[in-house]
This record gives structure tokens, C-alpha cells and sequence, in this order.
């Protein structure tokens, strides 16, 4: 398969990042752009690997990265307040999902970090905020393009797909990486400037319209080992989900305290 062509990405988006590095190899690239934000890395920094032998998920779920699919993190500054960081992760989604659509695949936003095509988990979004004199983040997508071959379901028991696999009009991951980094660019500009409020930056309502858990009954697995179920109602501005309860009442679910989130 081709290589990622670090020189044709950054030809085409060298005005909307500071940096864009491809290597072959390395454990993860969040990990490696964490370190890098605590050494003064720049705003709008990209990291890609070919495959990561060490990429994790959400609650550090492993994550498989074989050569075939996008890895790639961000290292952003964003200026917004730290408790607005939590919805970056669905801009990312809204971002991966119009990747998709580019190519000619019909894809879902699963809150609050998976994205779906044929109701298997193609993407997987891994926001990570960082210890600073400012608030900072690193946001890693990990995109399946191509077919993975043997990836088992994650926890969840999602199987797993690729944009191949749905009948994708172009698989070739550099032109799929600029479509993705393309989009972000737009929509992080947006809800940066909106102080982090999906609702100010626009996107809430298209976050509402392509995501698949809205109006589902759900059951959602806390860390404690408790669970609660209801119906999937909203999503706030923040990124929060809105689910109400038999007993009438809405609870307020936050991402980060979420094991994941599936059919009742």
C-alpha cells in the first residue's frame, strides 16, 4: 500500500498547522505529542504514524493501529476555558464523519467518541487534556481506511469496519488525511473562537442530527460499576448527554465518566 506523503500533506495544509510530521513507527501519538506540548510545542501541531504498537483508547482500552488506517493527533492551544475541553472530542467526531462523506460513506456519530458506518466502529477519538500553564489538549483520531483484517470488537462489541469496506470512492489515506485535517481546521477554528460552546460555534445541532445514541434507550456503564438506563434525549452544549430517566428525571451524563454507552 502507498505510504502517507508527509510532503503533500503538509503542501496542502501548511497555512492551517504549525507542524505536520509522518513516521513509520512509534508507541502512540498521543503520548508522543503530550511529552512534546510539555516541552513548549507549538499550537496546531500534527503527529501521523503508518502504525502504533502501543495506541490506546478511551479508560486506556488498547487500540489497534496495523498499517492500513489514519493515526494521527493534535496538539492544540486552544485559549478556550478547561472545563470546555470535553466537547472537543465532538467536533473531532463531526470532523471524521464529513471525511467520510467525502469519500462516499454514510457515517454516525456514536457519543460520545466512536464513529459508525454500516453499525461498525470505523473511528475512535481519544481527547487527552494536558497540565500547563494553559489549558491544552491532544486530540488523536485513529481512522480504519483500509481493511484491518483480524481486529476483534472492543469493549463496547462493536466489530470493526473501514472505509473500504463501505464501499469508499477513494482509499488513499493522504488524500483522506488532508480531507480530515482540512475539516477539523475549519470546525476547531469555529468552536475556539466560540470559547469552546458547541452551541455559539454552531455545531450542536449538526452533532444532534448525525448522532446515531440520540433518542435510543441506553444503558451507560459508570466507573464505580453501576449502570443507568433511559432514553437518550439531548446533547448540551457542552458535550454533555441529556438522559431521562423512567422515573421522569434527566441525568446529566459527563464523557469522562463513562465506560461506555450501549442499546438497553
Amino acid at each position: 500500500m502507498p505510504e502517507i506523503d508527509g510532503a503533500r500533506l503538509t503542501s496542502a495544509l501548511e497555512d492551517r498547522y504549525a507542524k505536520i510530521d509522518v513516521v513509520e513507527r512509534t508507541g502512540s501519538t498521543n503520548a508522543d505529542l503530550r511529552k512534546a506540548l510539555e516541552e513548549g510545542a507549538a499550537d496546531r501541531t500534527v503527529l501521523l504514524a503508518e502504525e502504533q504498537t502501543a495506541g490506546v483508547g478511551r479508560r486506556a482500552r488498547s487500540w489497534s493501529s496495523p498499517k492500513g488506517g489514519l493515526y494521527l493527533s493534535v496538539a492544540l492551544r486552544p485559549g478556550v476555558p478547561f472545563a470546555a475541553l470535553g466537547s472537543l472530542s465532538l467536533v473531532a467526531g463531526l470532523a471524521v464523519r464529513a471525511a467520510a462523506a467525502s469519500v462516499g460513506v454514510d457515517a454516525v456519530l456514536k457519543w460520545p467518541n466512536d464513529v459508525l458506518a454500516g453499525g461498525a466502529k470505523c473511528a475512535g477519538i481519544l481527547a487527552e487534556a494536558v497540565a500547563g500553564t494553559e489549558p491544552s489538549i491532544v486530540l488523536g483520531i485513529g481512522l480504519n481506511v483500509l481493511p484491518l483484517g483480524d481486529v476483534q470488537p472492543g469493549p463496547g462489541g462493536l466489530p470493526a469496519t473501514s472505509l473500504a469496506e463501505r464501499g469508499a470512492t477513494n482509499t488513499d489515506r493522504t488524500d483522506v488525511a488532508i480531507a480530515l485535517l482540512g475539516g477539523l481546521d475549519e470546525l476547531e477554528r469555529r468552536w475556539r473562537l466560540a470559547g469552546g460552546d458547541l452551541t455559539e460555534a454552531g455545531l450542536l445541532g449538526d452533532y444532534r442530527t448525525h448522532c446515531a445514541t440520540l433518542g435510543q434507550d441506553v444503558e451507560v456503564q459508570l466507573p464505580d460499576g453501576t449502570a443507568l438506563t433511559g432514553r437518550a434525549a439531548d446533547i448540551d452544549a457542552a458535550g454533555q448527554l441529556q438522559v431521562d430517566m423512567a422515573g421522569g428525571q434527566r441525568h446529566t451524563v459527563f464523557a469522562g465518566d463513562v465506560v461506555h454507552v450501549r442499546p438497553a
